[in-house]
């Protein structure tokens, strides 16, 4: 069955990520799998796959680990493991992602014990850019665990509409409404009539699946915080955006717009990577 992967270094805000794993994968009927990643554990080889994993007798950390699963357990409906690798922290989420068929990461963006270094600054876009699946990052400060709410920035650029099968899979679990919210920071009436567009597409796509949502325009200098701001005002629960889309210097999510939403957002972001 597929699983909500959770890394966990036992601070606050990794348990906070937790609680809104846990409603996720209940709503979405999946499982709980934590993940924690150590420096120079003694690990022993399973296969190419999982050469990584940590040999269990590091007794502390599978001790804080099953405490954990232990006080979850009984609020999970379906199964709650975890696991336990050495290396560098994003490439190891990645790593578990990957050969154990993670459908979503939600992780807290500002743990201890590497997960702050590894969150703020460049280092926070890695673990969405070598991530397969999709990610929700789940700032320190919020402690809302429903998604009644959905911002779906909609720009110019083709792949901006990849992220809206899964974004609307989450809003039709959740019973949600999606704010499609066409962004631009120009004036040009061709780029203004592109995403209105593709905003139309999305728009009938969510009629034919029975999908509540309202159609926005926002247009600035800043989009990254606009997008928030407007998030913050209409009480969203989730914003969902692309982690890349083409090399094209027009595109507003590529590189640092994506990592400061990340980073600067205090309403969940989910990352969604291209096709």
């Amino acid at each position: 069955m597929k699983h909500v992967l959770v890394p966990v270094d036992f601070s606050e805000d990794s348990v906070n990520a937790l609680d809104m794993a846990v409603h996720y994968a209940n709503q979405m009927g999946y499982n709980v799998r934590l993940l924690h990643v150590i420096k120079d554990a003694v690990f022993y080889q399973r296969n190419f796959a999982l050469s990584n994993l940590v040999d269990v007798k590091n007794e502390k950390v599978v001790h804080n680990i099953k405490q954990i699963i232990s006080q979850y357990k009984d609020k999970v409906k379906n199964e709650i493991d975890f696991r336990i690798r050495s290396g560098k922290v994003y490439n190891e989420i990645a790593n578990q992602a990957k050969y154990g068929e993670a459908e979503l990461i939600v992780i807290g963006t500002h743990g201890t014990s590497g997960f702050e270094e590894l969150w703020l600054g460049s280092n926070a876009y890695k673990v969405v850019n070598n991530s397969p699946c999709p990610v929700i990052s789940v700032r320190n400060s919020y402690r809302r665990h429903t998604i009644n709410r959905i911002v779906l920035p909609i720009d110019d650029t083709p792949e901006t509409r990849q992220k809206v099968p899964y974004a609307a899979r989450i809003a039709k679990q959740f019973n949600a409404l999606v704010y499609i919210l066409q962004v631009t920071e120009t004036k040009k009436d061709s780029v203004r009539e592109r995403i209105n567009e593709y905003a139309n597409q999305v728009a009938r796509f969510f009629e034919n699946n029975d999908i509540d949502f309202e159609n926005e325009y926002l247009y600035g200098n800043n989009l990254t915080d606009m997008t928030i701001d407007f998030a913050l005002r209409k009480d969203a629960d989730l914003i969902a955006i692309m982690t890349e889309q083409s090399e094209s210097t027009k595109n507003i999510w590529l590189g640092p717009y994506a990592q400061q939403m990340v980073n600067h957002s205090s309403v969940p972001v989910l990352c969604i990577q291209p096709y």
